[in-house]
């Protein structure tokens, strides 16, 4: 009898973002909460760091806490985050984002899995 594989934690928060619709954020913590993620943020942050390479997992929508655009280094240039958001209508001064409680996406409220 095989031992059934466990889904690789990082696979699990790409499916969680994947989810995210344009014009809206989310952050690591929320991610790590939705998931029973007892690694928490820092976890979800290093996935997010290794997804840059993945055209179909929207990291430019995953931002800190306050809505801070800490993974913009992580970018193939220091903008791209900035300006992907912007293209979705998100507004952003000071690398932060505005009305962030407005563009905020809680998976635990709008996903059903």
């Amino acid at each position: 009898m095989t031992k059934k594989e466990k889904p690789n934690y990082f696979d699990l928060v790409y499916q969680v973002v994947r989810e995210i619709p344009p014009g809206r954020v989310t952050n690591y913590g929320t991610i790590a909460h939705y998931l029973g993620l007892k690694s928490g943020a820092r976890m979800v942050g290093y996935a997010m760091n290794a997804a840059h390479t993945l055209p179909d997992v929207p990291a430019h929508r995953v931002v800190n806490a306050s809505g801070l655009l800490t993974g913009k280094h992580h970018f193939a240039t220091p903008t791209l985050m900035q300006e992907l958001l912007e293209k979705e209508g998100v507004k952003i001064v000071k690398d932060k984002v505005q009305d962030f409680e407005k563009c905020f996406w809680d998976p635990d409220k709008e996903l059903l899995i």
